[in-house]
């Protein structure tokens, strides 16, 4: 049965940084964070943050917008940060790996309306929405380890 959402208001982008970087550490390899939201949201500084946290050492990390996906080591266990933006088709999801990282590494999808039935049932969803002052997230799970 799944919980009750938690709602988080983040007045600024520093805020939305933060968050990421305190979900970080708590991650461990078959787990999945769904990154919801319209473009501009904060999805990409959420991961970047999240990332920056659980990086041995510091790095340059890129949108994979245009990549479809960026492959990191972290502290924590291998990251796959995935954009599905461009997706259009269930096949380019198959073919990406995306089903079998699922279960080897933590995953971070932006757009994860995109996935379809590959969206994982025990996955994290963090919606981030526009608010009156900056933005709010909303997180939502099924798991009860969250």
């Amino acid at each position: 049965m799944p919980a009750a959402p938690l709602h988080i208001a983040l007045p600024s982008a520093d805020d939305t940084a933060r968050l990421g970087a305190a979900i970080g550490p708590l991650l461990r390899p078959g787990e999945t964070v769904l990154l919801a939201g319209p473009v501009g949201a904060g999805k990409t500084h959420f991961a970047r943050a999240l990332l920056h946290e659980i990086l041995p050492v510091p790095e340059d990390i890129p949108s994979p917008t245009f990549t479809l996906v960026q492959v990191y080591d972290t502290t924590r266990g291998p990251l796959w940060h995935v954009d599905l933006y461009r997706i259009s088709t269930d096949t380019e999801i198959e073919e990406m790996g995306l089903e079998q990282a699922f279960g080897e590494a933590i995953c971070l999808v932006e757009w994860p309306d995109r996935l379809g039935p590959y969206a994982p049932t025990r996955a994290l969803t963090l919606t981030l929405a526009d608010a009156a002052e900056g933005r709010n997230a909303h997180l939502s799970w099924t798991d009860p380890r969250w």
